[in-house]
């Protein structure tokens, strides 16, 4: 099958904390070269600083988006001076070579599932590397995965509760399963926003 039919499907959903009109959850999903850079980012806090933070860190990914992972990590830090810091995750989902690079700091999650069960292990989780953005340079590490026809890969803030992979059913769409974990896993007591991507043909 040639490569240029292979892509990555995304889709997100995002809840701001009731009573706010901004949320400091924002993401990214940018087309990259032959791949697709995605990320969540999580300002500190929640209302309009933290929002701003956000924004901050979401620009400056969106302007250095052809850098390596790690570059832009430093990239959103170096955005951030007088702003609230921010954690993020960040992946680059690349079809052709059917790998991802992803990286996170502080308290996001992040977990890909694996559309053929047999495939071991069946699911990857993110491990962050502890701290935010915008205090002290941070120096994550970049894992790279392969990728397989189907896999999942869900990026998420923390106002998403932990638990909701062993739910999901990885025939609904990208969108589908955006809004049921929103739905229903959702925190009350924070911003939340949950992205999902799919390497499909």
């Amino acid at each position: 099958m040639a490569a240029g039919h292979l892509k990555i499907e995304t889709a997100f959903a995002t809840l701001p904390l009731q009573g706010q009109s901004e949320s400091g959850d924002l993401s990214l999903i940018k087309r990259v070269g032959k791949g697709t850079l995605i990320a969540v980012v999580d300002g500190l806090g929640h209302g309009q600083q933290a929002a701003s933070a956000a924004h901050a860190a979401v620009g400056a990914l969106d302007r250095y988006s052809r850098e390596p992972l790690i570059d832009l990590v430093r990239r959103c830090h170096d955005a951030l001076v007088g702003l609230r810091g921010v954690v993020l995750g960040l992946a680059y989902l690349d079809p052709q070579a059917a790998t991802m690079a992803w990286l996170g700091v502080g308290n996001v999650g992040g977990v890909l599932l694996r559309a053929d069960v047999g495939n071991r292990p069946s699911r990857i989780t993110l491990v962050p590397n502890a701290g935010f953005i915008g205090a002290e340079q941070p120096h994550p590490t970049t894992r790279s995965v392969p990728l397989a026809l189907g896999d999942t890969v869900i990026l998420h803030s923390d106002g998403i509760k932990d638990g909701f992979a062993e739910s999901l059913v990885l025939s609904k769409s990208p969108q589908e399963i955006a809004d049921f974990v929103m739905t229903r896993h959702a925190k009350d007591n924070d911003d939340a926003l949950v992205l999902v991507a799919r390497y499909a043909r």
